[in-house]
């Protein structure tokens, strides 16, 4: 049975699929739309790329003291959110910090000699075909792209062809496992897992993917309205965009949406 979208109060686009040959689309998937903080996983996918040629590595050293790209990309440098200055010790919680990814990107520059958006276009957008996908302004928030590359993008985290799949299970893994943190839009978290650029679901609830995603589900959420998740015990995925900024409505919708997604894809 389909489920039935129509009550989603704004425009918006949905695709999901899963190894089966299960698939669904709902609004127009051509669209393109601001991902915000979705951004974040095409910057760490180029960063993994970059490892995977030996042009960086995680423990290359920030700017900062004690601060290495792992723990940029994981939120558990003590970076402040917005501003390049720490606000706690490395490794010693996790403080979600765009600021942080901003400086991964700038470490991303100087490995690659590239300006990061341009390297995001030749080590994943170019190679995946994602024509929608505009990343210009801050590696961490300022991407645009339409529901279909999205869920190409989608698609090569759940089965990479860019890198390693030893790679990619260890940025899908939790880094500094035992760190507590805040999901911001959800709340306070002990423990609150982190991967390389991915959110990663645990056992945190309330959560904005589906109740019956398993723990070892991970993506991303964005304030522009916009997620894009992978479970890969079900081997499930899906993606969202839409016009209205994160808000109650997201909140409140997203878990259910999404158990909606689930329940098609297993045809329940």
């Amino acid at each position: 049975m389909s489920p039935d979208f129509s009550s989603i109060p704004f425009k918006a686009a949905i695709c999901a699929e899963n190894d089966g040959g299960s698939s669904l689309s709902w609004g127009d998937p051509q669209e393109v739309f601001p991902l915000a903080s979705v951004t974040k996983l095409f910057t760490a996918w180029s960063a993994l790329v970059a490892i995977s040629r030996g042009l960086i590595t995680l423990d290359a050293p920030a700017p900062f003291p004690g601060v290495t790209l792992e723990h940029l990309l994981s939120h558990a440098s003590g970076m402040a959110m917005n501003e390049t200055h720490l606000q706690r010790a490395p490794g010693e919680r996790r403080i979600y910090s765009n600021a942080g990814i901003e400086v991964a990107g700038q470490m991303l520059e100087e490995a690659t000699g590239s300006p990061i958006s341009r390297w995001i276009e030749e080590s994943v957008s170019e190679p995946l075909g994602l024509a929608s996908l505009e990343i210009e302004g801050s590696p961490a928030y300022s991407g645009r792209s339409n529901a279909a590359d999205l869920m190409l993008f989608a698609r090569e985290l759940a089965h990479p062809t860019l890198i390693s799949a030893q790679l990619a299970s260890s940025a899908q893994s939790v880094h500094f496992p035992e760190l507590a943190g805040i999901v911001p839009g959800y709340g306070n978290y002990r423990p609150c897992p982190w991967g390389l650029g991915c959110e990663i679901k645990g056992e945190k609830n309330p959560h904005w993917t589906a109740p019956q995603s398993s723990a070892a589900t991970f993506g991303h959420f964005g304030q522009a309205g916009s997620f894009l998740w992978v479970d890969p015990l079900s081997a499930e995925r899906a993606v969202f965009v839409g016009e209205r900024p994160f808000g109650q409505w997201h909140h409140d919708h997203w878990g259910s949406l999404n158990s909606q997604i689930v329940q098609a894809m297993r045809g329940q």
